[in-house]
């Protein structure tokens, strides 16, 4: 065997050696990445901040709670969108305006944000501790 193919065999181990190494670290980097949770982009916020905040500015409050819930109780301006049905009504939820989800307690609201999140949305808001913290702070709700 010459010189030449000893060194073009050992170039092209080489080369095979770092796109395989580049291959695995790749591959690494996909399973990373994929396997980490959904990062939810919600903030929290209590009714008060809620009522600061957005007394004069356009949005989307959204109660996530079941009909019959919406119906015993609601916060004025609420439209209700229960989360099990979100999924298939984001159509009714506008991009480019901010979203805030609120529930009785706060789990579903989180669940919630979760949806939107996904789904592409950018200005969504968790309102800590639902209806008990709104009915706690005094606040008003509407039937």
């Amino acid at each position: 065997m010459s010189k030449g193919k000893s060194q073009q065999q050992n170039s092209n181990g080489t080369v095979l050696i770092v796109v395989a190494a580049v291959a695995v670290l790749a591959i690494v980097a996909a399973i990373f990445v994929l396997s980490r949770p959904a990062t939810v982009t919600a903030q929290k916020i209590t009714p008060e901040q809620y009522q600061q905040q957005f007394a004069n500015v356009s949005h989307v409050l959204i109660d996530v709670r079941t009909a019959d819930e919406y119906a015993s109780g609601h916060i004025a301006g609420a439209i209700n969108i229960p989360v099990q049905t979100l999924p298939d009504q984001l159509t009714e939820v506008p991009h480019g305006k901010p979203v805030i989800v609120y529930c009785h307690g706060g789990n579903r609201s989180g669940q919630a944000a979760n949806i939107l999140d996904k789904a592409g949305y950018t200005q969504i808001y968790d309102m800590q501790g639902g209806l008990i913290a709104w009915s706690g702070a005094g606040l008003p709700l509407v039937n």
